[in-house]
């Protein structure tokens, strides 16, 4: 199986139109192991996920760019801030 192939909801459900017992059970068999590829690719999803996230983000900045500001300016905070507590808890 491929992991190039998006992962869609159509690699997993099982035509209705089959008769034959063998490939019905041949489709329910790909249909199962192609959702557990899907389930278990952790990498592909997280690709995905923060493909998505930058796409929110984009359109974050495109309405409202005081957010994004906002936003990372948050996030240097606390980075800033589990440096300083590690640093201090080290150094200790």
């Amino acid at each position: 199986m491929s992991s190039e192939v998006p992962p869609t909801q159509s690699r997993t459900v099982v035509r209705t139109d089959i008769t034959d017992p063998v490939e019905k059970a041949r489709a329910e068999l790909k249909a199962a192991l192609a959702a557990i590829e899907i389930k278990t690719n952790v990498p592909r999803r997280l690709a995905d996920k923060l493909d998505e996230t930058g796409v929110k983000m984009r359109r974050l900045q495109q309405r409202n760019p005081e957010a994004v500001v906002a936003l990372a300016v948050a996030a240097a905070a606390v980075v800033g801030g589990a440096v300083w507590a590690i640093t201090r808890a080290l150094s200790r």
